[in-house]
């Protein structure tokens, strides 16, 4: 299990997220592609930074709502997706290119993840995007209970998948992420660390109500938008690198 954080945040003037501090303690890194974050200069720094600690890149398309930070959903066609998609993956693998890598994967952020989960006909169309782009190129998507239906979409389009589960979330009993509104929906530290662990150790994710949850896992998602939480991540990387040895 390999851990990933977005990335490449920034904008202009704008300074987000502490990138230069994460990168090293991750695996894999989510880099914003410039709709919902990001812009060019900063997608290529960030595609430096992780070649610097050989991190695995990942394009992060999001709907271009850069004031809404791609957490607000857009009424999109099937179309639509599927060619922002195209847009957003290529930009960012031009710097890779640039770089002399590949890009590793794609994960859609934000709203645009929640709502092809959702949604079948916004998740085929990121397939379908995608595997247009490069058919070798894995979609990253959230694991859940449902895991066995969207594989078989996936192999329906001639897409890999990575699955996903996220360290700082809590969970509901279908297996969904609990809304950010209600109470005990982003974890605390300490239980951040058990969660983990329990997935290295017991392979599943215990929800909001005990549900015991099971599906596989590629990538554990983290956040390190804060000092503290840059504490939290150093210990999850020794946390899943004892379980790999």
């Amino acid at each position: 299990m390999k851990l990933n954080c977005d990335m490449g945040e920034s904008f202009g003037a704008y300074k987000i997220g502490r990138d230069e501090q994460v990168m090293e303690y991750v695996h894999m890194a989510n880099i914003a592609c410039g709709a919902h974050a990001g812009d060019p200069m900063v997608m290529e720094k960030t595609v430096a930074l992780a070649l610097k600690y050989g991190v695995t890149i990942g394009a992060h398309p999001g709907y271009p709502d850069l004031q809404g930070f791609g957490r607000r959903a857009i009424n999109y066609t099937a179309d639509e997706v599927r060619t922002t998609i195209i847009y957003q993956t290529g930009a960012l693998a031009a710097f890779c290119m640039a770089a002399g890598t590949r890009l590793g994967y794609v994960k859609p952020h934000g709203s645009l993840y929640n709502t092809m989960m959702e949604n079948e006909v916004v998740l085929t169309a990121v397939f379908q995007a995608v595997v247009s782009y490069d058919a070798d190129i894995p979609v990253m998507i959230q694991a859940t209970p449902r895991w066995q239906h969207h594989e078989k979409l996936a192999r329906e389009n001639g897409i890999n998948l990575l699955w996903e589960a996220f360290a700082d979330r809590a969970y509901e009993s279908d297996g969904s992420l609990r809304k950010r509104n209600l109470s005990g929906a982003v974890l605390g530290s300490d239980e951040v660390i058990k969660q983990a662990q329990t997935l290295c150790e017991q392979h599943c994710i215990i929800s909001s109500d005990g549900m015991r949850l099971e599906f596989p896992v590629d990538a554990l998602c983290v956040h390190g938008d804060s000092e503290s939480s840059i504490s939290v991540i150093s210990q999850l990387r020794k946390l899943v690198d004892s379980y790999e040895n």
